[in-house]
């Protein structure tokens, strides 16, 4: 992530789950007045349409505000601030400038964030998708033989994911693999030419999607559930490439690659649906479908180009066309649900 670093990232809508959580009536999350620190972190989408709670938000949420205001490590400097009692904190802790929290006033929250229902299943399920987002680009750079470059993304699952993933993980009764993460980042560090490092790799992977298993297939399966988590998953792209790019070049190349296993994950997922949606809403899938194709022109290979293919601003567009066309089927399921 941004200056290596990554503990989850971020949905987007209805006051705090991706756009689609206002689609039908069940509960999908809480909020309480009482400022907290909370294990359930509030997802929001780089449409600003959610809260960001600066007391329990990942850093990757965090990575919003940077990006918005081009501060650089604005995202430890609030999280080493912490608690906060109010927005306003983030001026009297001297962590931003009043004319900089102008900016994101309306963005910035210190509720406390109770998910439920499908919210926290699509919180579940984001989170575990970053973590595969990150082992697939390790695994293209392992495979490179770029053991110093697949480091940081080997290491923000267990370092940054999992213990804010961790307690659902044993609500779910998933078996833990904290350990296998943990082995795999100190062997890749101490001895990147080990052998054992590809069978430890499959096998994080594989804990990984066992975790992913414990959902309900037909939910896992439903193209409105699948939807929420790609826009989280790009939100957290589309946050990173804004990061890895400074005047046309790449700068940081861990965004660049960050957002590059987000992006590739999330068409990976969509491919799973894309059946589906363009059986009941053939309009959403081909803008979404074409979309994605110009998306993934923008990360030609791992090892980023010296000059972007594409500015963060068109990046920006193309996820808002996803996000867009998600909304639209997720209004529609809602109408036809009420009907």
């Amino acid at each position: 992530m941004i200056k290596s670093r990554y503990i989850l990232l971020s949905i987007a809508a209805c006051v705090i789950v991706t756009l689609g959580s206002c689609a039908g009536n069940t509960p999908t999350a809480e909020t309480t007045s009482t400022p907290a620190v909370t294990q359930a972190s509030a997802h929001s989408s780089h449409s600003g349409k959610a809260k960001i709670n600066i007391n329990d938000a990942i850093l990757s949420e965090l990575d919003k505000f940077e990006a918005q205001l081009g501060v650089p490590a604005l995202s430890n400097k609030i999280q080493a601030s912490r608690p906060y009692s109010s927005p306003e904190d983030l001026v009297t802790k001297k962590v931003i400038t009043q004319a900089q929290f102008e900016q994101i006033k309306d963005m910035v929250t210190v509720e406390e964030v109770v998910l439920t229902g499908e919210a926290k299943d699509v919180d579940y399920m984001t989170k575990l998708a970053l973590m595969k987002g990150h082992l697939l680009v390790a695994q293209e750079l392992l495979a490179q033989n770029q053991p110093k470059q697949a480091e940081p993304h080997i290491g923000h699952p267990v370092e940054e994911i999992y213990v804010d993933v961790e307690e659902q993980l044993n609500e779910r009764k998933v078996k833990e693999f904290k350990t296998n993460l943990v082995n795999l980042t100190n062997l890749v560090k101490s001895n990147p030419q080990d052998a054992k490092i590809k069978d430890n790799f499959t096998n994080s992977m594989a804990s990984v999607d066992s975790a992913i298993a414990a959902l309900p297939t037909q939910e896992r399966s439903k193209p409105e559930f699948v939807l929420k988590v790609i826009n989280g998953l790009l939100d957290a792209a589309n946050a990173e490439y804004g990061a890895a790019v400074a005047k046309g070049k790449i700068t940081e190349p861990i965004e660049y690659q960050d957002s590059r296993g987000f992006v590739v994950y999330s068409h990976e997922l969509y491919q799973g649906i894309s059946g589906q949606m363009a059986q009941a809403n053939p309009e959403a899938h081909k803008a979404i479908d074409k979309a994605f194709t110009e998306l993934l022109k923008v990360w030609p290979a791992v090892i980023p180009p010296l000059q972007a293919v594409k500015t963060p601003e068109d990046v920006t567009k193309m996820v808002k066309i996803i996000e867009e066309n998600t909304q639209k089927v997720l209004s529609q399921t809602n109408t036809k649900a009420q009907s």
